[in-house]
């Protein structure tokens, strides 16, 4: 994949054509995002102005700041819906506290991207494996539909799991508003029609048919609910009067928030990146995300990351450079002061399609097919699905983290010693449990590692290493061992290694580390200096190693 930190990633083609181009493509992304903020203010529980703030702020934060030519930066379904649910289960009803707890979720959010990015770990994408990211992402778009069923049809169930809400959307059955729900069908075919036709601002159209509805059919009238006034006041940017304990819980909920973000965002960045071959920074891309989510939380706003279904329409819509998204975000706000009352009468029904839409790609279960043709993970992406619909929202993304957490820690745990013969004639060393062709060497015993050492295997790994010496016997005076996979040592690996080379040192086995990462053998060269146990340790081959043991093995008697 290609890879840079250099500041200027995207391609610099400064022409009049470009502008050209980039100007159609912020136009018709700008029909797709306003509503689309709109309505992910209404799944976090926030007023309107919420989902508006945290767009401009997600805008011009990335265009100024970020990376990718694509990528657009605005609330998503995701992060709206652990937003809601996180401030729902600490405010109780109060909304004065639900809005700065929401904020100071939003600038933890951002903090940890920042710090991420000062630290350079950007490189850290993966630490929520794909099936359960996919199978987390498939539960919420389940929850979130059946959620906005509830504005389509025009009641109100009680809040609590998904379960509940749906049994009392059911019993609700007699109070569903029937005009309420042709509104919210019709927007919804029109959405699905539409969207057949690439750079169709679908969602635009949807809402100003829809506000036109309001004002010729009297909505309200027939019992359709309507979004209400929006008052878009930017208050003097200030941190939210919250206590500790509740700076606390909000520092669980936004890492786990953060890594959702990053991981989506990063995922849509990294794959647009790879498809026009373009260079990617992450570093960069973490500090320009802090930055967005900084903004938004300083003047109330949502957390933003850089959704797939948004990206994917700037690159369908034409977009030549980060340019696009300014010119976006300059459109946003003339349709905003503009229309901002109008806004106002957009019925309910109309938004809860949008967001249905919004999130269709990920109810699709052929998502998840692979796991089970490939038979790998399966289990993993069914229980990140069940957390989310079992736990809700907020506790099944923390399960769904830390299932992919136990996921890391298994692999790296259960990690297993090879043992390595010479192929052929040649200076090929490879597993002979893979290659019985592989002969091993006369008086030496050469082990592999499959996995990285670090604290939590490297008793089982040395202890495995100690298991195959001891059952070769004394015809075996040389040991080499492969450290290639270890990049860096921890002190608790770094320990078990130095009780390792004691056992080997008194088993009177000559023992050569081979493969040695420059990090990983410059500290043990460190911490073995003044050691008689100490072993030969090189960052050549295992064949080189072979033959060090070779020239000096102890002469016969």
């Amino acid at each position: 994949m290609p890879a840079s930190t250099d500041s200027n990633s995207a391609p610099h083609r400064p022409s009049a054509g470009l502008v050209r181009q980039d100007a159609a493509a912020g136009l018709s992304i700008a029909g797709l995002l306003l509503p689309e903020a709109v309505a992910y203010s209404g799944i976090a529980n926030l007023p309107p102005q919420a989902g508006i703030i945290a767009l401009f702020a997600g805008l011009a934060c990335y265009a100024m700041l970020g990376t990718s030519r694509f990528a657009i930066v605005s609330a998503t379904s995701s992060s709206a819906a652990v937003l809601g649910a996180a401030t729902a289960s600490l405010a109780g009803g109060d909304v004065v506290l639900r809005l700065g707890l929401a904020a100071g979720l939003v600038l933890l959010t951002g903090g940890y991207f920042v710090l991420a990015g000062i630290a350079r770990l950007g490189s850290v994408t993966d630490f929520i494996s794909k099936p359960v990211l996919r199978g987390f992402a498939f539960g919420l778009a389940l929850v979130i539909v059946i959620r906005q069923c509830a504005a389509i049809v025009g009641v109100h169930p009680a809040d609590g799991d998904l379960l509940r809400f749906a049994v009392g959307l059911l019993q609700q059955f007699a109070e569903w508003n029937v005009a309420s729900i042709a509104v919210g069908g019709v927007a919804l075919g029109l959405l699905l029609l539409m969207g057949r036709v690439h750079r169709l601002p679908a969602g635009l159209i949807v809402i100003t048919l829809g506000i036109a509805a309001t004002y010729w059919l009297d909505l309200p009238h027939y019992g359709v609910s309507v979004v209400g006034p929006i008052q878009l006041q930017l208050h003097a940017p200030a941190l939210p009067g919250l206590s500790r304990a509740e700076w606390l819980r909000l520092g669980e909920v936004g890492f786990a928030l953060a890594m959702v973000l990053y991981s989506e965002s990063y995922t849509s960045i990294r794959s647009f990146a790879i498809k026009h071959g373009d260079p990617v920074a992450p570093d960069r891309d973490l500090l320009a995300l802090g930055a967005s989510n900084l903004a938004s939380g300083l003047f109330l706003g949502m957390p933003v990351g850089a959704g797939y279904s948004a990206t994917s329409a700037n690159e369908a819509a034409g977009a030549g450079s980060r340019l696009a998204g300014g010119i976006a975000a300059v459109t946003l706000l003339a349709v905003v002061l503009m229309a901002l009352p109008s806004i106002a009468l957009t019925p309910q029904p109309v938004l809860a399609a949008i967001v249905i839409n919004a999130v269709r790609h990920a109810l699709n279960p052929s998502v998840l097919r692979p796991y089970f043709v490939w038979h790998r993970d399966r289990l993993v992406a069914i229980a990140s699905v069940i957390a989310v619909l079992w736990l809700g929202v907020l506790d099944g993304l923390l399960a769904a983290i830390a299932i992919s957490l136990m996921m890391l820690l298994r692999r790296f745990s259960v990690s297993t010693v090879g043992t390595l013969g010479r192929l052929g004639s040649g200076h090929d060393f490879v597993s002979i449990a893979d290659h019985p062709d592989a002969q091993p060497v006369d008086g030496l015993l050469i082990l592999r590692p499959d996995e990285p050492v670090f604290f939590a295997n490297a008793e089982r790994i040395l202890a495995q290493a100690r298991r195959r010496i001891s059952t070769a016997g004394p015809s075996v005076h040389g040991v080499v061992i492969s450290l290639e996979e270890t990049f860096d040592l921890d002190s608790s690996s770094l320990e078990a290694l130095l009780d390792f080379f004691d056992w080997a040192a008194a088993e009177h086995k000559r023992l050569v580390l081979a493969r040695l990462k420059h990090p990983v053998h410059q500290l043990l060269k460190r911490a073995t200096a003044s050691r008689p146990s100490a072993p030969i340790l090189i960052g050549l081959s295992v064949d080189d190693a072979v033959r060090i043991v070779q020239e000096r093995a102890p002469s016969a008697p």
